[in-house]
């Protein structure tokens, strides 16, 4: 049965008006402040004056606030759940939005920056995929333009022979535990709340990790160089415990 879904998605690619509603923690999390502010302030920086162009742009969590910041940005988004959001926020005109799949759909050419935060790229399942979208975000760009991507580094340190999970956050009214598929480099993602009467609900979703390197080989493939890699949104120095990393490539 065709679903519509592109080869490399599946049913735990759940960006449903259910997530869409209940996505956005305003001050808290990767809405917080002391998240945000930096990551706005490096891609402004980075985008020099240009337009940006925000692969997996959502709700908007980072879109809006770099577009009040006076860049122009556009976006790429699969979910029209997500997009309905953002445009609870800003208008077609003030950031316009082409929907699809962003390892292959075209917005433009000409942006000085593209960028994929917190993760997004792991949403394409397959290598693939994920060269694609690579390949994508560098027909988007000017010669000399950035991309910037973001993403979890995974802690299979943590996994002892046989144990196939790793438990990421514990909290009152949530757990938060990832199944690693260490042969094919995924990991389903498990939310669970639950309230004070034992009533909760389960959210799963499938993504792809990607170690560092295999991403440079990426950008190289898509005519890249790695400029920087960073630990964090404020520029330190990437570190080999760090759980995220940040790298910042450039066309030639």
């Amino acid at each position: 049965m065709n679903t519509g879904k592109p080869a490399h998605m599946d049913d735990l690619s759940p960006w449903d008006d259910a997530i869409a509603r209940t996505y956005e923690t305003p001050g808290e999390g990767m809405f917080a402040p002391e998240v945000l502010t930096p990551t706005v302030a490096m891609l402004k920086k980075l985008a020099g004056g240009g337009r940006a162009l925000e692969m997996g742009i959502g709700t908007g969590r980072v879109a809006v606030p770099l577009r009040q910041s006076e860049v122009p940005v556009a976006g790429i988004e699969y979910s029209p759940a997500m997009l309905a959001v953002l445009r609870e926020k800003a208008t077609e005109k003030e950031i316009p939005v082409t929907l699809g799949d962003m390892s292959v759909v075209s917005a433009g050419q000409g942006y000085a920056l593209v960028y994929l935060v917190y993760n997004t790229l792991s949403n394409l399942q397959t290598q693939d995929a994920q060269v694609d979208c690579f390949i994508n975000a560098a027909r988007h760009l000017a010669p000399g333009g950035w991309f910037v991507v973001e993403m979890w580094v995974p802690e299979l340190r943590k996994l002892p022979p046989g144990q196939e999970a790793v438990v990421w956050d514990i909290r009152d009214g949530s757990i938060g535990l990832d199944t690693v598929d260490t042969l094919n480099q995924l990991v389903v993602s498990h939310h669970v709340s639950y309230d004070a009467q034992g009533n909760g609900t389960v959210t799963r979703s499938r993504h792809r990790y990607i170690w560092p390197a295999e991403m440079d080989l990426m950008a190289r493939l898509a005519g890249f160089v790695l400029e920087a890699r960073y630990g964090d949104w404020m520029g330190r120095p990437y570190a080999a415990d760090d759980r995220s990393q940040i790298s910042v490539y450039r066309k030639e």
